[in-house]
């Protein structure tokens, strides 16, 4: 497996879990130091109603193809409750389990979840990228930080994401005409950077491809799977 970084335990309890999150904002660098971006990957989990069970899917594409390279999965028990804030603790354990499975590494990730836009500027594209010591950039659908500012309708418009007087994303739209995404750098990564990659591959839709892939077959398991 492509090295992981500071390591911790997963089964833990809210309070320790936030403590985790506050040692390890200690190591985010947000800076981008050029690296060759060959294969850019997505990373989204679903989750089976009525279940516990949560499916990580994990897709690597060729860039700026975008022809996709490899896919890797796994199901498992989700454990962790739900809370604004912690979403890394109950899906993080499963995408690192696809992770491990991946033949070909992405050098970039796209994330379906926070960067630094979180209160502990941990959130899970964050966490992901110190512990996977990989550029990671957080695309999320709702805000959790820094409110919901009113953004243009033409492509690339964008509002920034403020909180305790700190720009930590922007609201990005896309598409013209679509809701817009929520953009914070993870690790390894830059806003402004973030921006540019993010516009880069999404093509048609709102989401970056290789995060929209990895949404469509996450469910698409499930499903096949009878959830």
């Amino acid at each position: 497996m492509k090295g992981l970084s500071p390591s911790h335990p997963w089964d833990v309890t809210p309070k320790e879990a936030v403590e985790i999150q506050n040692k390890l904002r200690e190591f985010l660098q947000l800076r981008w130091c050029n690296p060759t971006i060959r294969r850019a990957g997505g990373m989204d989990v679903s989750y089976a109603r009525g279940s516990k069970d949560g499916y990580a899917v994990v897709v690597v594409m060729g860039w700026p193809n975008l022809a996709e390279i490899g896919i890797a999965w796994t199901r498992n028990k989700i454990s962790f409750p739900y809370i604004p804030g912690l979403l890394t603790f109950r899906e993080a354990p499963l995408l690192l389990q696809a992770w491990e499975k991946l033949r070909h590494y992405p050098d970039l990730i796209y994330v379906d979840g926070q960067g630094i836009a979180h209160p502990r500027s941990m959130g899970l594209a964050a966490h992901l990228g110190v512990l996977l010591n990989i550029p990671s950039i957080g695309c999320a659908k709702t805000p959790l930080v820094g409110g919901d500012p009113v953004v243009g309708d033409k492509r690339g418009d964008c509002a920034p994401l403020v909180y305790q007087g700190r720009k930590v994303g922007v609201a990005l739209r896309t598409r013209p005409g679509i809701r817009p995404l929520y953009i914070s750098p993870g690790h390894r990564i830059d806003l402004k950077t973030s921006i540019h990659w993010v516009l880069g591959a999404c093509r048609d839709y709102r989401l970056p491809e290789p995060l929209r892939q990895a949404h469509i077959k996450a469910n698409q398991i499930r499903s096949s799977m009878g959830r």
